[in-house]
C-alpha cells in the first residue's frame, strides 16, 4: 500500500470517531495555518495471540520506517516504541501495549476470551491498523476492566484504530507556543486534558505537550449503545537538542499524563 494513501485512510478512520479532530483541523486551517501531523499513536496489548507492538510495527517497517526508541510506563503498566520513517518527512508512529502479565486474573482472563474470538488473518494486512474492535464486548465488561485499567477498556471496546493524531505546533505561525494555542481551543469549547497541567513538559525535555480529552461518542455493544471516550487531538512543541536538531522522540513522564486523555469523566 502507499504510504500516502495509508496515512489518509487512518486519519479518516480516525476522524469518524473524533469529529472534534477535524473541526479542530479546519479552525486551524480557517485561521491561515498549514497543519502537519507530528504523530500517530496506537494501542494493543500483549497477547501472544496477538503480537503486541510488532504486529502493528510490521505495517510501518514494510513502508519505510526504523523502530527508535522504547518507553517503560511502570505505573499504567505499559510499554511502547517509536518509529521514524526514514526520510524524516513522514509523521512518527508511537505504538504501546499493555503488559498483560503485570494484570489481575480477571483482566488476563478477560482478554484472552476477547481474543479468542479474532480471525488472526487480519493481522497480516495493513488494515489491521483500523480493524475496529474484531470482538464482542458488552458494556458491564467494558465498566469493570475500566475500575483497573482505562488503557484495557478502551482497547477491549474500540479494538485497533488511531488513538490520536498530533499537530506539530513547530509548523503554526499564528500559534507558536502552547499556552496560546490552549487558549484559543478552550474559547472554541474544547476541553483539554489538565492532569498534571495541561502542558506535559517543559523546554528543558526537549518537548512541550498538550490534548484535548476524547469527546463520549456512540459505541454499540451487544447490550446496547452508549457513549463513551472516543480519540483525541494532540499538540506538540519540539525544541533543539544542543546540536541544533529538534529532538523526535519522546517524554515518558509526559505520555503518562496524556494516556489520560481517553479517561471517563469521574
Amino acid at each position: 500500500m502507499d504510504l500516502q494513501n495509508f496515512l489518509s485512510d487512518m486519519w479518516k478512520d480516525y476522524c469518524d470517531i473524533n469529529p472534534q479532530a477535524a473541526k479542530i483541523h479546519q479552525l486551524l486551517t480557517a485561521q491561515g495555518e498549514k497543519v502537519v501531523n507530528d504523530h500517530i499513536a496506537l494501542r494493543t496489548f500483549n497477547h501472544p495471540r496477538l503480537g503486541g507492538i510488532k504486529s502493528m510495527a510490521k505495517h510501518f517497517l514494510d513502508l519505510g520506517y526504523i523502530e527508535k526508541d522504547e518507553y517503560f510506563f511502570k505505573e499504567k503498566k505499559l510499554y511502547a516504541r517509536h518509529y521514524e520513517h526514514k526520510d524524516g518527512k513522514q509523521p512518527k508512529i508511537f505504538i504501546s501495549e499493555l503488559e498483560l502479565e503485570k494484570m489481575s486474573p480477571f483482566v488476563q482472563k478477560t482478554v484472552d476470551q476477547v481474543v479468542s474470538q479474532m480471525d488472526t488473518s487480519i493481522m497480516q494486512t495493513p488494515k489491521f491498523i483500523m480493524a475496529g474492535r474484531p470482538w464482542e464486548m458488552n458494556s458491564m465488561t467494558y465498566e469493570k476492566l475500566a475500575l483497573e485499567s482505562e488503557y484495557a477498556s478502551w482497547v477491549a471496546a474500540w479494538g485497533f484504530r488511531p488513538n490520536h493524531f498530533t499537530v506539530s505546533v513547530n509548523h503554526l505561525n499564528k500559534f507558536k507556543h502552547l499556552p496560546t494555542l490552549n487558549t484559543f481551543l478552550k474559547a472554541q469549547g474544547f476541553k483539554l486534558n489538565g492532569s498534571g497541567g495541561e502542558i506535559k513538559g517543559t523546554p528543558r525535555d526537549y518537548l512541550e505537550q498538550s490534548s484535548t480529552m476524547a469527546a463520549d461518542v456512540p459505541i454499540t455493544f451487544n447490550d446496547g449503545s452508549r457513549k463513551i471516550p472516543g480519540c483525541y487531538y494532540e499538540f506538540a512543541l519540539r525544541h533543539r537538542l544542543p546540536n541544533g536538531e529538534y529532538y523526535q522522540g519522546f517524554v515518558a513522564k509526559s505520555a503518562d499524563k496524556i494516556f489520560e486523555s481517553t479517561n471517563r469523566a469521574k
